[in-house]
């Protein structure tokens, strides 16, 4: 009798317990203060800048779609793209620069749907830097100097400068005396104008970032050689973030960088001065760079 019984109580508690799983709490739904829409930047220049920027933008998005975005900048690249890629995503939408999205994207995890202008192009170049001073003229003559870069996932600051230098017979893991990690634009400009780093890359022309701090930058530190077109960095989502999501963010995006506000954000951020409507085939050309050179984003990762 007692064994009926439990089997009896065994049965009723497995007929209640779905029922009492259907009824509990549900996750909040995205884009509301308990389920916020997060939004991740990579340091791209100075990071108390950035991330007042993109507060401002996230803030403005909030004001137009009703949608609570919040926004954090990475101390690096490859922290953007782990948080895209984990189960659930730690990221809804990235920032990420040409390199940085083709490997997330070729990962499974980015979708390209706008593209930053700048100058009036959703394209940009890279450049080498040096000192005035250094008697340095020619990217074959930084073989046997200290480098610096932004991140090893920037493309403009390390991957296409380093697919340059190989083009030069430089051999990037030997045949220069160190590669330092500057932790961003403005960093690498700065490192070169104290003589920290004999050169270094970084976007066109991250030396207006600290013009402020270094005023005589730009006589003091000079270019010796500009990169290939590369497209700009902009916004990209995870795969699984809601379509309808997407268009409010997008159309909020557009609509607010036509504003004195929003273009004073966005700027302070990231430099943007407009946006762009493109897909991931906009960053084929990129992809075309790599295969010429007999390089994958897997080799470069």
């Amino acid at each position: 009798m007692k064994l009926n019984k439990l089997i009896g109580l065994v049965l009723i508690l497995g007929l209640l317990l779905p029922l009492a799983v259907s009824c509990g709490p549900k996750k909040a739904e995205l884009g509301t203060e308990d389920n916020p829409i997060i939004w991740s930047f990579v340091p791209s220049g100075e990071m108390e800048r950035v991330t007042g920027g993109a507060e401002t933008v996230a803030d403005l998005i909030t004001e137009e779609t009703g949608l609570v975005i919040k926004t954090n900048v990475a101390t690096e690249y490859a922290g953007v793209i782990e948080a895209m890629c984990s189960d659930p995503p730690e990221a809804h939408i990235a920032s990420l620069a040409t390199f940085s999205y083709v490997l997330a994207a070729d990962k499974g995890c980015a979708e390209a749907e706008l593209v930053a202008v700048r100058f009036g192009s959703p394209t940009y170049n890279g450049q080498f830097i040096v000192r005035a001073d250094s008697g340095l003229s020619s990217v074959a003559d930084l073989a046997g100097k200290t480098f610096c870069r932004a991140d090893p996932l920037s493309t403009s600051s390390w991957i296409i400068p380093m697919l340059t230098m190989r083009a030069e017979g430089i051999n990037t893991d030997s045949d220069l005396a160190e590669v330092v990690d500057a932790g961003s634009h403005d960093a690498v400009a700065a490192a070169v104008y104290d003589g920290s780093c004999d050169a270094g890359a970084t976007y066109v022309d991250a030396r207006i970032r600290i013009e402020e701090d270094y005023p005589d930058v730009m006589e003091q530190v000079v270019v010796i050689a500009v990169t290939e077109d590369i497209p700009n960095d902009g916004l990209q989502y995870v795969p699984s973030f809601p379509r309808e999501l997407r268009d409010k963010i997008n159309d909020a995006l557009l609509k607010i960088v036509e504003t004195e506000e929003g273009q004073e954000a966005l700027n302070t951020a990231y430099q943007w001065a407009g946006l762009e409507k493109h897909d991931d085939t906009f960053y084929d050309p990129f992809r075309q760079v790599l295969q010429a050179a007999g390089m994958s984003v897997e080799d470069l990762e």
